[in-house]
Order: C-alpha cells, then sequence, then structure tokens
C-alpha cells in the first residue's frame, strides 16, 4: 500500500534513495526558493542552470510504499514530519527552515504545506 509524507533532508540524501520513491517533489528551502526570489528548483528534475549543492535542504513530499516510509523514518538523513492531518506541530527546526514561507511557530505539517504550495503547488496536501 502506497502513502505520502513530508520530509526535511538533503538534496544529496534524496537522490541517492531517490529510486526507491514512486513519485516526489521538492522545494529547496533557502533564499532562492522564498516568494519573489530567484529561481525555484521545484521538481524531481533539478535544472542544470540552478542546481544546488548536495548539501541543500530541501523540504520533500514522497509518494512510496509503506516499507520505504518506514525505512525513511529510521533513516537518520531524513526527518519526517507528523502525518498532515494529525494536530501535531512539526519541530522547531523544521519551522525555522520554513519560517521564510510563512510557517508560523506551532504550526502542523498541514499548515507548513499549504505555505510552501504558495510557492511549489504540487506540495500541497490532497487526499486521493
Amino acid at each position: 500500500m502506497g502513502g505520502k509524507a513530508y520530509y526535511l533532508t538533503t538534496l544529496g540524501d534524496w537522490q541517492r534513495h531517490a529510486s526507491r520513491f514512486a513519485n516526489s517533489h521538492f522545494i529547496v528551502l533557502g533564499s532562492r526558493d522564498v516568494p519573489g526570489g530567484a529561481e525555484v528548483v521545484r521538481s524531481t528534475h533539478v535544472s542544470p542552470t540552478v542546481a544546488p549543492n548536495a548539501d541543500a535542504k530541501i523540504l520533500a513530499l514522497i509518494e512510496a510504499d509503506e516499507g520505504v516510509h518506514l525505512w525513511l523514518e529510521d533513516e537518520p538523513a531524513f526527518e519526517p514530519l507528523p502525518h498532515p492531518l494529525a494536530q501535531k506541530p512539526i519541530s522547531a527546526a523544521a519551522q525555522a527552515m520554513l519560517a521564510p514561507y510563512g510557517v508560523a511557530p506551532g504550526a502542523t505539517t498541514f499548515e507548513a504545506a499549504e505555505a510552501v504550495a504558495r510557492v511549489h503547488p504540487l506540495l500541497r496536501h490532497r487526499v486521493f
């Protein structure tokens, strides 16, 4: 059974494990992605003219089977965010990375996804 979940990781770690994912979209976190900023890298295809380094932090929406998600929860390079429909706030570290997108302290994953969806609409949480 497949599912979707949000993770904070680096571009390099995402690239190393991308073959395990059924589908994935991400946004490179930093000044390049902030609304009104420069060009945005925002999908599984990284433009060679904008290619960030492997250490660039990303927020990724990963679609994969349950086994992959269980594996990612134990992978230290991936920080899973709470389920989008859970009323549990994201970590303070995650909120700090997402603050430039309008994510307030105490925000849930759903609220964070809505905020970053203004930059990359495919990161919006959908249940279908």
